[in-house]
């Protein structure tokens, strides 16, 4: 390589090898590779640290390394095939960087004849098989792959919909799922007509308690006419879910200390993060 002018010109090669072999010495895991990735796939910011501990530049040089050379003599079939950079180790570890995305980390030892895992790099070509991170998908007409990086509007109005029409319906096993995924149960659609509202004027009181007692929602919204789900259950004929929005007011203080915080408990990785 110093024959082929790869070095600059006054770089000293034994200091070089030395460099090279501290480190070809260091131990990691599968999580501190885990973070690697995910700080060159955020553009040098440590996503645990929010700090930015890499040139943004020289993330983009080591990605272009990564992409044309990091799986040994057969990245070119790598890039071809997977279209992601990656680099991988004897060791059975293979580093993969979605930009812009995520990094993940895969240790699995079995290597094949050019020094790569062969679990991982099976997996990196059925990960660009089921979405569309291949460097040239083209995002607008693949459609036979799922793209995670949908814009969230266009997720969160799908969401909304199924939310109000489990309202409609008075299909409270849905209204769960979607509060036990995390949703706001009480979102608005445009007309700015709640759950609430829709379970109050079909007159669905289970919906109406579930919302109320369970989800903890505010019972007196108003949409763009100024209704509130009261009004809908008085002008349907609704008394029993009427007379529940009436006394409410009275009555929500006895459910306070029985609603907790947030339905999804935090994970080992959360507390580890935020402690």
């Amino acid at each position: 390589m110093k024959e082929n002018k790869c070095y600059p010109e006054k770089a000293i090669l034994k200091d070089i090898m030395d460099f090279y072999f501290q480190l070809c010495s260091l131990e990691v895991n599968c999580e501190t590779v885990g973070v690697m990735a995910a700080t060159l796939a955020n553009g040098g910011i440590c996503p645990i640290t929010g700090q930015q501990v890499i040139d943004t530049h020289s993330v983009r040089d080591v990605l272009s390394l990564m992409h044309s050379c990091g799986m040994y003599d057969y990245s070119g079939q790598f890039a071809f095939k997977v279209g992601l950079p990656a680099k991988s180790g004897v060791a059975g570890t293979t580093m993969v960087v979605v930009p812009n995305v995520m990094g993940i980390c895969l240790w699995s030892p079995p290597l094949d004849i050019y020094g790569n895992s062969v679990r991982g790099v099976q997996f990196c070509e059925e990960l660009v098989r089921v979405f569309n991170f291949h460097h040239y998908d083209n995002l607008r007409h693949t459609t036979q792959k799922r793209d995670p990086r949908r814009q969230k509007y266009e997720t969160k109005g799908l969401k909304i919909v199924g939310l109000l029409f489990s309202a409609a319906s008075g299909d409270v096993t849905a209204m769960r799922r979607h509060y036990l995924s995390g949703m706001d149960m009480g979102q608005s659609d445009y007309d700015g007509r709640t759950a609430l509202h829709l379970a109050a004027a079909e007159g669905h009181l289970e919906c109406v308690e579930f919302l109320l007692k369970v989800c903890g929602v505010d019972y007196k919204p108003q949409d763009r006419w100024g209704h509130t789900p009261l009004d809908e259950a008085h002008a349907f004929g609704h008394s029993d879910v009427a007379e529940i929005l009436e006394k409410w007011d009275s009555l929500r203080d006895d459910f306070k200390e029985e609603k907790p915080p947030h339905p999804r408990k935090p994970s080992p990785i959360d507390k580890k993060v935020f402690e």
